[in-house]
């Protein structure tokens, strides 16, 4: 068979072309912005901000799509700020979200199907356009962050009177796990290290059937709480989202809803009391995989 025609080498064909329209879709949002600006807020610089300078920023912001050393390959960067829509830049950016859910979708089969494919992926799709390519050079920026290219943009989905935004820093993320799941992941750390042969012992001695929470803590992350000047079909007069890349705002006038300043780091210390219900236990259990035993 021509290596060209084998199943896995179409799907990556497939990945090249939807990587083309989605780049085309961001790039279409940028130019609508700078053929009729409207309003725009940059976290951590100074109002009013240009036309210029809004349009140079959200080209960046939505062309974010590579790692920088030392990034971890969890963690996303971002970009926030709003920006005053007129319909046409509403619909571009509805154009490039769909062009981004494709991305995924495509992404999502071949790891299903094809999983190697996923690092010359990365290696093959800058070179398709030669501008970001020489950015990723120039910048000593690496591979392509592929949940970078098909994280959404924000879009509130109706005019908003006011914008309240704030860090939200004591995420997590909580997956339960079995006792034979967190042997299996302790045997695959050094079995014959000391620390872990303890807490293969520790797990030993606990029911087999006892459920266990591996816990991730997610990275600290702006959250947007979007007022609408009017209540919606469904009868919602708030949402709340969040904000790494620029939300989009609907107005015909081009003007921004009223908005708070957040500080420009997230606290340091947590600022929310803790649940009454909160049902792990205060100290990891298997500290090497961050798993801890239900109270």
């Amino acid at each position: 068979m021509n290596e060209a025609a084998r199943p896995e080498y179409r799907l990556l064909a497939e990945l090249e072309a939807a990587f083309d329209v989605l780049i085309e879709h961001c790039e279409a949002v940028v130019a609508q912005y700078r053929h009729a600006p409207g309003a725009c807020w940059i976290f951590g610089e100074p109002e009013p901000v240009t036309a210029q300078r809004g349009a140079e920023w959200l080209h960046r912001a939505l062309l974010d799509f590579w790692y920088q050393d030392g990034q971890d390959g969890r963690a996303t960067r971002a970009h926030v700020g709003l920006v005053a829509a007129g319909e046409t830049l509403i619909e571009r950016v509805a154009a490039a979200n769909a062009a981004k859910a494709d991305f995924a979708a495509l992404l999502s089969r071949i790891r299903e199907q094809a999983p190697a494919l996923i690092p010359e992926a990365k290696a093959v799709l800058p070179f398709r356009h030669p501008a970001l390519h020489d950015h990723l050079r120039g910048q000593g920026l690496a591979r392509l962050h592929l949940k970078q290219c098909w994280r959404a943009i924000p879009v509130a989905e109706a005019p908003v009177a006011r914008v309240r935004l704030a860090w939200y820093s004591n995420g997590r993320s909580i997956k339960r796990l079995t006792v034979r799941e967190a042997e299996q992941k302790l045997l695959k750390l050094d079995a014959d290290a000391a620390h872990v042969r303890i807490q293969m012992k520790r797990l030993a001695g606990i029911p087999s059937a006892e459920p266990l929470a591996q816990v991730q803590r997610q990275a600290p992350l702006m959250r947007a709480n979007l007022f609408y000047r009017a209540p919606l079909d469904d009868g919602r007069t708030r949402r709340a989202m969040n904000v790494a890349l620029p939300l989009f705002v609907p107005n015909p006038e081009g003007r921004l809803p009223d908005h708070n300043l957040p500080p420009r780091q997230p606290p340091e210390a947590r600022t929310r009391a803790r649940r009454r219900d909160e049902k792990l236990e205060d100290e990891p259990f298997l500290p090497s995989l961050r798993v801890y035993r239900y109270r």
